[in-house]
């Protein structure tokens, strides 16, 4: 699956830590591609186990971290715990079956 990331429209470069919570039932590769992030921004990527992270653009493994994790079973729970986790849930998203997910960045 690829993950596109892309800062709103009002935003030229994003220029802020991100955390993302990439839950999936069966183990995936997780292609990234960041336009228009600022490179030396912190972002975390939380995967299911047996998932990875590859980074198709730009050096952004430099200042990106990827940890596997045993994440809850149900969309409820998983919600709770990164509400838990991080305080504030900015964006969820459930997809069946999905190539490309498009997410905007910002504000």
């Amino acid at each position: 699956v690829t993950l596109h990331l892309n800062p709103i429209s009002s935003v030229h470069i994003h220029q802020k830590p991100l955390v993302f919570i990439l839950n999936s039932p069966l183990p995936l590769v997780w292609k990234l591609k960041m336009e228009r992030l600022a490179p030396g921004i912190r972002r975390v990527f939380f995967v299911s186990l047996g998932s990875v992270v590859q980074f198709e653009k730009g050096n952004f493994s430099l200042s990106a971290e990827t940890e596997e994790k045993l994440f809850p079973e149900r969309n409820e729970h998983l919600l709770q715990w990164a509400q838990k986790e991080y305080g504030a849930v900015t964006s969820f998203t459930e997809l069946k079956i999905s190539r490309n997910i498009y997410i905007k960045v910002g504000e």
